[in-house]
């Protein structure tokens, strides 16, 4: 892992200027952690892994972040090393550096209007990929494998084992919405208020392109409706105006347009659950608590989905 003492070797790799000083981490996230970077030339956001990724994944991503950026989407700047690479290896470990920007905290409340034109401008990159379209985004986790986490849950007294179980009808409902994605392209995969920001000096930022992959625009689109609507039917429809009007290819017209939230927070959960299940210490027991209270503390419903439908094709 990385510690203050690593700047002056990431600032060489990088070419950044001289190193300052590193502090962090300042952001962790399930599978990476974040830490600033302070040079003679600014501030880097200096990004890890827990585990090695996949290199070629990673690159893929890097390019459609580059190809969003020079689009007009207004993400952190690409920073490569003298050699042109996107990442260097730290004692074993591959590390990335982007331009700093300061974000406010995570908030589904931001302005709907300008989360439409960003995503309708993602939408519109000319970015031709290859990461194919991923299960995470698009199959149900399914009956047996809800019964068997609240079954697991309960035997191992976890503290939120009858709230899982409590919603496991209803989780199964929502699976059955689940369809095939319809036209693809390279999407981002994971716009939720925690990567689509606010920031400090005022519009927004869109963060972490690892996901990046083949998905539906549509269904996509239907994720960011849910994440930035919520149970308000108005910002619901100023979020999917702006969209279209912007020139966004995706439409929200049916309730299988919502397959690929059902299916990514379907699988966030089970994740949390099992991450749970199988913790070896009590600080990784009560982050999988923590992101599994994401997940069940303010759950996706069938009524919150067709709410949003009615106020889209209204």
């Amino acid at each position: 892992m990385l510690s203050a003492v690593d700047a002056p070797r990431i600032a060489t790799a990088f070419d950044v200027g001289g190193a300052l000083a590193m502090s962090g981490p300042v952001a962790r996230g399930v599978i990476g952690q974040i830490w600033r970077l302070e040079t003679e030339r600014g501030a880097w956001a200096v990004k890890e892994w827990f585990e090695r990724p996949d290199a070629d994944e990673l690159a893929e991503g890097v390019a459609f972040q580059e190809a969003a950026v020079a689009g007009g989407v207004p993400a952190p700047s690409v920073v490569r090393t003298p050699a042109g690479n996107w990442w260097t290896d730290i004692d074993g470990a591959p590390v990335r550096v982007q331009g700093w920007i300061d974000l406010l905290d995570a908030d589904p409340s931001v302005d709907p209007v300008a989360v439409g034109r960003l995503v309708a401008a993602l939408h519109q990159v000319p970015f031709i990929g290859t990461q194919l379209e991923h299960e995470w985004y698009t199959e149900p986790v399914g009956a047996e494998r809800w019964d068997a986490l609240v079954g697991a849950s309960r035997v191992a007294g976890a503290p939120f084992a009858e709230r899982l179980a409590a919603r496991r009808d209803a989780l199964v409902s929502l699976d059955a919405l689940i369809v095939p994605p319809g036209p693809t392209r390279t999407c981002h995969r994971d716009l939720w208020s925690d990567n689509l920001r606010a920031t400090a000096a005022g519009g927004l930022c869109l963060i972490d392109w690892e996901d990046c992959g083949l998905a539906d625009p549509s269904m996509e689109l239907a994720l960011v409706l849910w994440e930035f609507g919520r149970t308000d039917p108005a910002r619901a429809r100023a979020l999917h105006d702006a969209y279209v009007d912007a020139g966004g290819p995706g439409r929200v017209r049916r309730r299988s347009e919502f397959s690929m939230l059902i299916a990514q927070l379907g699988h966030i959960g089970a994740r949390a659950c099992a991450d749970w299940l199988a913790a070896e210490d009590e600080e990784a027991r009560a982050f999988a608590a923590s992101w599994f209270a994401e997940f069940v503390d303010d759950p996706h419903t069938m009524e919150q989905i067709s709410m949003l439908l009615d106020a889209v094709r209204s």
